[in-house]
């Protein structure tokens, strides 16, 4: 149950990209151990692509707001 709540804390404020990042160094990290399981370590490659999504999706969201379209059909940065 405390999972869920987590999970909703994260979806009402997203992780910025630097705390995206460190979390993907956590589970890297967890992947590395050799006193990790295969149930674990599956669940931690998940987590490891679901965040790396979420970078992309930030990274592409910034992109999309540092390039403006102007009325010549042109670029121009933000």
């Amino acid at each position: 149950m405390a999972k869920k709540k987590e999970e909703t804390t994260e979806k009402e404020q997203p992780l910025s990209l630097e705390e995206t990042f460190a979390q993907i160094e956590e589970v890297i990290s967890r992947l590395e151990a050799e006193e990790i399981t295969l149930e674990e370590s599956f669940a931690q490659y998940h987590k490891g692509i679901e965040l790396l999504a979420h970078c992309n999706e930030t990274i592409d969201q910034v992109e999309k707001k540092v390039l403006k379209i102007n009325e010549d059909g042109g670029l121009d940065e933000f």
